[in-house]
């Protein structure tokens, strides 16, 4: 719970004005290219009324631009203007800050203890959404 709650404090003193919901999307539309409220939806397991709402966010904000889909297809995606990398780059940054004074302690095994843990949780998540997804 500290971490996530120090994650949200620490997002407040950002000059990005990206909420937590613009930040995740815009980081997953940076890595994934352009994505469409489907793909979204199935990438974070959000749903579509909540994601609809949040691009039309994005969209006003400058920081998203809906495209026509690249490989030909109908549905029209997401994609991060040049704004929007500056902002997620700006937050992005803060939180590099953040983490460095919070770790300036730590030793290099530590911190890498912490990488390889964190890899593996995030990679444990991911396989148990599979999981849910496919049982229906």
């Amino acid at each position: 719970m500290l971490f996530g709650r120090y994650s949200l404090i620490s997002r407040k003193n950002v000059d990005s004005g990206l909420d937590r919901s613009a930040y995740l999307l815009l980081s997953v539309l940076r890595v994934e290219g352009p994505m469409s409220i489907g793909q979204l939806s199935d990438s974070l397991g959000l749903d579509v009324s909540t994601l609809n709402r949040q691009t039309a966010a994005m969209l006003r904000a400058g920081v998203a631009e809906r495209i026509p889909d690249p490989d030909g297809g109908i549905a029209r995606k997401f994609r991060v203007t040049e704004a929007g990398i500056a902002r997620l780059d700006a937050e992005r940054a803060q939180s590099i800050h953040h983490l460095d004074a919070i770790l300036a302690d730590w030793s290099e095994q530590d911190i890498t203890a912490l990488a390889t843990g964190l890899a593996r949780f995030n990679a444990s998540i991911e396989n148990y959404r599979h999981r849910v997804r496919s049982r229906g």
